[in-house]
C-alpha cells in the first residue's frame, strides 16, 4: 500500500528572492554578502535605499548631515510626516531594515569630506551617491580611487538625470569630466569656507520623484553589474546616462580620460595598525613611522590643517583643525575683533608642540589612513583599530 503524502502551501512557497534568482547571471549570496555606501539620503537617495533593501543588500551604510523637511515628504518614500526633524540617515536606515529584515543598514550623520576616514570607503564594495554637490562628489572620487573602489554618481533636475560610473583604472573619474566652471564653483565655495553654513546655501534644486527613481534604479542595476564583474556584464565605467524626460531622448556619452588627473592616485598598499584616532597620538604613530622609514620621515596627511591663526594686534589662538572646518567666528581676534590669519599644514615632522593630541583631535577622521613619507618612498598606515564602525 503506497503511503500518502500530504503537502501543504508552505512547501511550495518561494523564497523572497526566488523571482531575482531565475536572472542567469544572479548571485543572491554575493548580494547578501556586499557592503554598499549610499551618500545622500534625499531624493535620490531614498530610492538607492529602497532598491538596496528590496534586492537583499547585506549591509547598507547611509550618510547624510540633514534633517527631514516637510519638502522632503513628496520626494522620498522613507520618509513619514512624524520623521520631520529627525536626521535622515538616521530614518532611512531603520525604514531599510524594515522593509527587509535580512538587511543590515546604519546611518551615520557626518560630512562625507571631512567625517569618514579612507578605511570605511575600503570595506565598500560599492559606493553609491545621491548628491548635488561637486566639492562631495570630488572628495567621494578621490577617496575611492585611493582604495581602489568603484563609485556610481547620479543627479536629478526636474525631469532630467543621469547616473555615471567610475571605476579606477577603467576610463575616465569624475575629476576628468569637471570643467572650467565646476572648478571656478568649486573654488567659490571654498572661498566661503568662513561664512556661516546659511550663507554658503546656494539654493534648493528641483526634483521630482519620477526622476529620482528612474536615475537611481540605472545607478543600482549598475552597482549590480559591478558587483557581478566576474559575469563580463557590460558597465557604464567612465561612462554616463543621460535622461531628459522632457523629450524622452536618453543617451550615453563617454568621457575623456586625462592622463594626469590628480585622482588617480591608488594606495599601493596598505597596514593595518592597532590605532585609533581618538586614542593614539600623533607621536605614537610619527615614532612608528620613523622606526620604518627612517628619521627624516614624516607624517603627512590627505588635508591641510589650521594649526594657529595671528592677529596684526599681536594676539595669537590655537587651532587645530582642517582647513575646511574654518568658520568666520574662528578667525576673529579676542583682543581688538580683528580678522586674523592662520597658518596651516599638511604634514607633521616630529619638533610641532601638539604631538600628544590624537588625530581626533585634529580633526582626522576614525578609520582613517595616513601617509609615511621619506624622500621618494611612501607607506600607508590604517588607524584599524576603529573598524567597529564597520560591521
Amino acid at each position: 500500500m503506497n503511503e500518502k503524502i500530504e503537502f501543504s502551501a508552505e512547501d511550495f512557497e518561494e523564497d523572497r528572492y526566488a523571482r531575482l534568482r531565475l536572472i542567469p547571471w544572479w548571485d543572491q549570496d554575493r548580494l547578501k554578502e556586499a557592503s554598499v555606501m549610499v551618500v545622500g539620503a534625499g531624493a535620490l537617495g531614498n530610492e538607492l535605499i529602497k532598491n538596496l533593501a528590496l534586492l537583499g543588500i547585506g549591509k547598507i551604510y547611509i550618510f547624510d548631515m540633514d534633517r527631514i523637511e516637510n519638502t522632503n515628504l513628496t520626494r522620498a518614500v522613507l520618509f513619514r510626516r512624524a520623521d520631520v526633524g529627525s536626521f535622515k540617515a538616521e530614518v532611512a536606515a531603520q525604514r531599510a531594515s524594515q522593509m527587509n529584515p535580512d538587511v543590515y543598514a546604519k546611518g551615520f550623520v557626518a560630512n562625507i569630506i571631512d567625517d569618514v576616514g579612507l578605511g570605511f570607503f575600503r570595506r565598500m564594495d560599492v559606493v553609491l551617491g545621491g548628491l548635488d554637490n561637486r566639492e562631495a562628489r570630488l572628495a567621494i572620487n578621490q577617496s575611492c580611487y585611493k582604495v581602489n573602489k568603484p563609485w556610481v554618481d547620479g543627479a536629478i533636475e526636474a525631469l532630467n538625470g543621469f547616473a555615471r560610473v567610475f571605476v579606477p583604472g577603467h576610463g575616465a573619474c569624475y575629476e576628468c569630466t569637471m570643467t572650467e566652471t565646476d572648478w571656478m564653483l568649486i573654488n567659490k565655495r571654498k572661498s566661503c569656507a568662513l561664512l556661516t553654513h546659511e550663507q554658503m546655501n546656494e539654493g534648493k534644486i528641483p526634483t521630482t520623484p519620477t526622476s529620482s527613481s528612474i536615475i537611481a534604479g540605472v545607478q543600482v542595476q549598475e552597482m549590480l553589474k559591478l558587483l557581478h564583474s566576474d559575469r563580463n556584464l557590460p558597465t557604464l565605467a567612465g561612462k554616463g546616462y543621460v535622461f531628459n524626460g522632457l523629450t524622452h531622448d536618453s543617451y550615453v556619452v563617454e568621457y575623456q580620460e586625462k592622463p594626469d588627473c590628480m585622482s588617480h592616485d591608488i594606495y599601493e598598499s596598505i597596514e593595518e595598525m592597532p590605532w585609533s584616532a581618538d586614542k593614539t597620538t600623533l607621536g605614537e604613530i610619527l615614532r612608528v613611522i620613523k622606526e620604518d622609514l627612517g628619521e627624516n620621515a614624516v607624517l603627512e596627511f590627505d588635508r591641510n590643517i589650521a594649526v594657529s591663526a595671528h592677529c596684526s594686534c599681536g594676539s595669537e589662538k590655537t587651532l587645530l583643525c582642517p582647513v575646511h572646518k574654518l568658520r568666520g567666528e574662528m578667525l576673529l581676534c579676542d583682543r581688538c575683533g580683528g580678522t586674523m590669519q592662520f597658518s596651516s599644514t599638511h604634514m607633521l615632522q616630529g619638533d610641532e608642540g601638539f604631538l600628544s593630541k590624537t588625530p581626533a583631535g585634529i580633526g582626522i577622521p576614525p578609520l582613517h589612513i595616513v601617509c609615511g613619507r621619506a624622500g621618494t618612498t611612501m607607506k600607508y598606515y590604517e588607524f584599524t583599530d576603529d573598524q567597529d564602525l564597520v560591521k
